[in-house]
């Protein structure tokens, strides 16, 4: 059974850092590509950032650019996101997404909240 489990998310204030984890179970997680979503209330879901399978390929929205590192453990089968300097506008659930073109699968974790005061 695929499970993917996100932590990490809360209140902060603006300026301030919180690490999210995703913790990934039931597939191959060192062939998947591993990246985050958000989506904030009345908004559609966004990309956030995307790393390949071994880690050597990432993106990032252009929004969270030079604020936010994706990274990932393959023995851990855990994806993070580290996120500095929040701003109120980053205020949305964060998900995790694993996907895999040579297996055809594409996970979704349940989110973690995020919100970030001014």
């Amino acid at each position: 059974q695929v499970q993917l489990v996100e932590s990490g998310g809360g209140l902060v204030q603006a300026g301030g850092s919180l690490r999210l984890s995703c913790a990934a179970s039931g597939f191959t997680f060192s062939s998947s590509t591993m990246s985050w979503y958000r989506q904030a209330p009345g908004k559609e879901r966004e990309l956030v950032a995307t790393i390949a399978t071994g880690g050597g390929s990432i993106n990032y929205s252009d929004s969270v650019k030079g604020r936010f590192t994706i990274s990932r453990e393959n023995v851990k089968n855990t994806v993070y996101l580290q996120m500095n300097s929040l701003k109120p506008e980053d205020t949305a659930v964060y998900y995790c997404n694993a996907r895999s073109d040579y297996y055809g699968t594409n996970n979704w974790g349940k989110g973690t909240l995020v919100t970030v005061s001014s």
